[in-house]
C-alpha cells in the first residue's frame, strides 16, 4: 500500500449538513482515516471551493449554477471548511477543486505524481458527485482504485447502492471501512 493514498473528498461543513443521514458516517470515515495513518498511507483531503463572484462557473453548467444560486462552496466561507470531526492534521495535503472530480481544476495529479502514488482509496460526499467523477478520471488515468462503500454518502441512497453495487465494481475494489482497515493494519 506504499503507493496508495486515501482521498477524503468534499467532506465539508455545508455538505455534511446537507447529506449526513445520521447513520454514523463521520465516525466510519474517521476510522478509515485513522487506519490509513496507522498504515502510513497518505491522507489527501479534497475540498470544493468556487472563487468569490464565481468567475469560473458557466451558466451552461447546471449543477454548478444551482450551487451558486444556493450560495454554497464559496472559497473562504466557513461552510467550505473540512468538517472538524475529520479535519486534516499537520502534514496532510489539502487540494482545492473547482468542479465535480478531484482532478478538475486542482493540482491533485501533480501531488500524486510527486509522491509516486498510483492507487487511490476513495471516500466522500456525494457518491454520485465527487466519488463518481473522480473514479472516472482515475480509471482513465490507469490508477488502481478502491472505493470504501460505507465511507461514501449520497443524498439518494438508491443511487449510492447502484453505484457501489453495480458500477464501481467494474473499475475498483469496493469494500467496507472495517474490512479495509483490517487488510491494511500493520502486522
Amino acid at each position: 500500500m506504499a503507493d496508495s493514498a486515501l482521498l477524503v473528498m468534499d467532506v465539508q461543513r455545508e455538505i455534511v449538513d446537507l447529506a449526513d443521514d445520521g447513520s454514523g458516517y463521520l465516525p466510519r470515515l474517521r476510522r478509515a482515516i485513522d487506519g490509513a495513518r496507522a498504515a502510513d498511507i497518505p491522507v489527501i483531503y479534497v475540498a470544493m471551493a468556487l472563487r468569490p463572484g464565481c468567475p469560473d462557473v458557466s451558466t451552461r453548467n447546471k449543477a454548478l449554477t444551482a450551487v451558486v444560486r444556493a450560495g454554497l462552496h464559496v472559497e473562504g466561507e466557513p461552510g467550505t471548511e473540512i468538517h472538524p470531526d475529520i479535519a486534516p492534521e499537520p502534514g496532510d495535503t489539502v487540494v482545492t477543486k473547482r468542479r465535480g472530480s478531484a482532478f478538475s481544476g486542482s493540482d491533485l495529479d501533480l501531488v500524486l505524481r510527486a509522491r509516486d502514488i498510483d492507487s487511490l482509496v476513495l471516500t466522500g460526499i456525494a457518491t454520485s458527485g465527487v466519488v463518481l467523477h473522480t473514479a472516472c478520471h482515475a480509471n482513465d488515468r490507469d490508477l488502481g482504485l478502491t472505493v470504501l462503500s460505507d465511507a461514501c454518502l449520497d443524498l439518494d441512497p438508491e443511487v449510492h447502492e447502484l453505484l457501489t453495487g453495480k458500477l464501481f465494481p467494474q473499475w475498483a475494489d469496493v469494500i467496507a471501512v472495517e474490512a479495509w482497515v483490517k487488510a491494511i493494519a500493520p502486522r
